[in-house]
């Protein structure tokens, strides 16, 4: 049973993933029960989280068997509960992409008024290209758009286009999967194939492998960025109970 849950979750399409891991959740406290690591979006524990990703990038021990919750989404839970006010004060939120982990809790916040979209996602509010958003400018004070950039055509576009709809004084999470050993983004537009694509930029739908440059891609399209390093804030004994990418750097994106 547990080889055959974790082949579904390493190889079934996002879209269908999110469908099925209601029928998941319903296993994995029983087939995971224990206290070694915590996942603090559900708030469970467990013996262990399972394995996840691709050939290139593939990690052992980091996806919540419950939630889905991988790093990235325990470490920004972690930042919005303990580093800001988004759980307290009233915000317009625009969240692309929206994961399954986060959607049902942001949807629920009476504080926030709620918008989500993408361009396939079955839990989208809107489907559009991120290229060209089908909304106001600055109507925003927060914007989520996590795991994204790395897909589009033109990244910086997508970025213009999610500084012009946040508000003056809004603010941004624009997480993305990032080379730390490689100095600027690497991006080739003449490898096509899904195989390729996987050798170089970690994914066989990626198109782009963003570098330690990254930050410098927010600022031109306008944007001030701060960061949140998690081994200024947790020990290395929360890290690894959360399982946590201690190296990992998640970039607060504002704009003026």
């Amino acid at each position: 049973m547990k080889k055959l849950y974790k082949f579904l979750l390493n190889k079934l399409p996002r879209p269908l993933l999110i469908r099925l891991s209601y029928v998941f959740r319903v296993f994995a406290p029983l087939l995971y029960k224990g206290n070694k690591v915590e996942c603090p979006v559900c708030e469970k524990s467990f013996s262990k989280f399972l394995s996840y990703g691709s050939n290139v990038a593939h990690r052992d021990n980091v996806l919540c068997p419950y939630d889905l919750t991988l790093e990235r989404h325990r470490l920004m839970w972690l930042y919005l509960k303990n580093e800001s006010n988004f759980f307290t004060e009233k915000h317009d939120l625009l969240h692309i992409a929206p994961e399954q982990c986060f959607h049902k809790t942001f949807k629920n916040q009476k504080n926030l008024n709620y918008l989500t979209g993408d361009l396939v996602s079955p839990i989208a509010d809107m489907h559009f290209d991120l290229h060209k958003i089908p909304l106001d400018d600055n109507k925003f004070d927060i914007v989520f758009c996590n795991h994204v950039l790395e897909h589009v055509d033109d990244a910086m576009q997508c970025m213009s286009e999610l500084h012009r709809v946040m508000k003056s004084g809004g603010w941004g999470i624009f997480q993305v999967p990032q080379d730390m050993n490689r100095e600027n983004t690497y991006e080739d537009a003449s490898i096509t194939s899904p195989e390729e694509r996987e050798v170089h930029f970690w994914q066989k739908d990626h198109v782009r492998l963003f570098g330690k440059d990254y930050p410098n891609w927010l600022r031109k399209a306008g944007f001030e960025v701060d960061e949140y390093i998690p081994s200024d804030h947790y020990s290395k004994e929360e890290i690894e109970r959360y399982r946590l990418m201690e190296k990992e750097i998640l970039y607060i994106a504002k704009k003026k």
